[in-house]
């Protein structure tokens, strides 16, 4: 006979466990300490086995059911949910150890392999803490989206060239990421031509030979001092 809230509320702990059953093989364990724990008996493969399906109240009766419709979905399609629970806990603690500042940090440990420029390791150092925002977010989890809101506080606060160049630097790390087997694809590649484009301020040069004689002449002929005409102080 299947269990009703009002029937789970009046439950009341014994001396020994003892288990209460609602249907289709979705029961609820109540413990001497007035714990109940959601369970679901199935069979798979000819052994008989149970998953947990958490504690009530946390758990509604409701709730109980959805999961327990779910966990028979998997045996349909010929899937152990208990084997689906650990593979889905594996990745979440997959996901959550391979984080976006985890890759950079490898990435930058790579520059570094690859005796890179200190003044490009240095920059790239300091690329990474304009990425802050999504530093602690699972790599394989962000999206296009999620680096452009990154990229455009930037540009909120006029540092457009930053950005863009932070913009690099992430599709450095996701590219390397893929090429590790701890990432699906690089969602910067989908951003080129969302941000600002930096405006070049050019400024007047000498292009002609004669210009430039009277530039050196000048130079010669200047009588400041000696640190801005380039000689040493103890001539």
């Amino acid at each position: 006979m299947a269990l009703s809230d009002v029937q789970i509320r009046s439950l009341k702990p014994a001396d020994k466990l003892y288990k209460i059953t609602d249907e289709k093989g979705l029961y609820l364990e109540v413990s001497p300490n007035g714990s109940k724990l959601w369970r679901y008996k199935y069979l798979y493969m000819g052994k008989n086995k149970r998953i947990a399906l958490r504690r009530y109240p946390e758990v509604g009766l409701a709730e109980a059911r959805r999961r327990r419709r779910e966990a028979r979905e998997n045996l349909d399609n010929r899937v152990d949910p208990l084997a689906n629970r650990k593979r889905e806990k594996l990745i979440a603690v997959y996901q959550a150890a391979n984080t976006f500042g985890d890759m950079a940090k490898e990435y930058l440990e790579k520059m570094v392999g690859d005796r890179r420029a200190e003044t490009t390791i240095s920059k790239a150092h300091w690329l990474l803490e304009q990425l802050k925002p999504i530093a602690d977010q699972p790599i394989t989890l962000l999206k296009p989206v999620d680096v452009l809101a990154a990229l455009k506080r930037l540009e909120a606060h006029g540092k457009f060239e930053t950005a863009r160049r932070c913009r690099s630097f992430a599709s450095g790390v996701f590219r390397y990421a893929v090429a590790t087997g701890r990432g699906e694809a690089d969602p910067t590649a989908m951003l080129r031509g969302a941000l600002v484009v930096p405006r070049t301020t050019h400024h007047a040069a000498l292009l002609e030979p004669k210009d430039v004689g009277e530039l050196l002449r000048a130079i010669d002929a200047y009588s400041g001092h000696k640190v801005t005409r380039g000689q040493s102080v103890r001539n």
